[in-house]
């Protein structure tokens, strides 16, 4: 049943490829930066990818178009973690696509992962920020592009391989780089770094809780000002796809600094990829950690 439905989603034959060989196989709509990372290196040059969250867009409170929504149906296959984007959720029960992989179950979402008591959502939906969960992820969608499109399914183990080592390598990197290191707290702006925190012994204190958009309550300013001052924090984390003023200001008062760190919930820059920005969170950890 896999390969009919994926012979009637297949280009139309090219005189110049007769057999095929060079032609897209399959078009794979992802939710989110990271599952479109994850596909693309796993489905290379035989799968056609696109992503529902534009470039550089926030996806936490996604909105989806009708046309988009539409794309749904008419995509070989739809890779998106459940949970996540409730307007992707809904998209997926509304259009019923043949082939929706969800890999919530796969990432092995815990119901707390970072959040804290305060919070009203204490769910962290953010496993790709633990490479090895993401690499769990990596094995599962090849699994299941395999199924769908056996011809190429040896190619797409081979890159999930591929990509498997080096999520090992980046984990090792993490794991020696944060190992000795003066502090091991970190203030952000919003939680989304708890399953980050608790791969590599580290404790995240959040301006807001896992919604960027939550407003912070004045309990939540006075608990940072009361982790900054007695765990001698020296810089509060900002993103750039949240107002970084409430951190800013707290910094100013506070007489610390701010720095970046990505939770690469979306990506618009071309020039590096998921790896990229990974290593460029630990060097920005390291030098607010003091790490050796």
């Amino acid at each position: 049943m896999a390969a009919l439905a994926l012979s009637a989603c297949a280009p139309p034959s090219d005189p110049a490829d007769p057999d095929g060989t060079n032609s897209t196989s399959m078009t794979v709509l992802t939710s989110f930066y990271p599952l479109q990372f994850v596909v693309e290196r796993v489905g290379g040059d035989t799968v056609e990818i696109s992503s529902i969250t534009p470039p550089g867009a926030e996806p936490h409170n996604l909105e989806l178009s009708p046309a988009k929504v539409a794309e749904l149906a008419d995509a070989s296959a739809v890779v998106y973690a459940s949970g996540f984007q409730a307007a992707v959720d809904e998209a997926v029960v509304q259009t019923a696509p043949e082939h929706a992989i969800d890999v919530a179950d796969a990432a092995q979402l815990s119901t707390a992962g970072g959040g804290t008591a305060e919070d009203d959502d204490a769910g962290d939906p953010h496993f790709w920020l633990d490479p090895e969960r993401l690499g769990d992820v990596t094995d599962v969608v090849a699994e299941r592009l395999g199924e769908l499109d056996p011809q190429n399914a040896v190619e797409y183990a081979a890159n999930a391989d591929k990509l498997n080592q080096e999520l090992s390598t980046l984990d090792e990197d993490f794991s020696t780089g944060l190992a000795t290191c003066e502090r091991r707290t970190i203030v952000v702006s919003h939680e989304a770094y708890g399953y980050l925190t608790d791969r590599y012994d580290l404790e995240q204190t959040g301006v807001s809780g896992i919604d960027p958009e939550a407003e912070p309550a004045p309990a939540r300013i006075a608990k940072i000002r009361r982790v900054i001052e007695g765990q001698d924090v020296t810089t509060i984390f900002t993103e750039s796809l949240v107002n970084p003023k409430v951190a800013e200001t707290l910094a100013a008062d506070l007489g610390v600094t701010t720095a970046l760190l990505d939770p690469i919930e979306s990506h618009a820059d071309t020039s590096g990829d998921y790896l990229d920005v990974m290593r460029g969170n630990l060097s920005a950890l390291r030098e607010a950690l003091d790490c050796a």
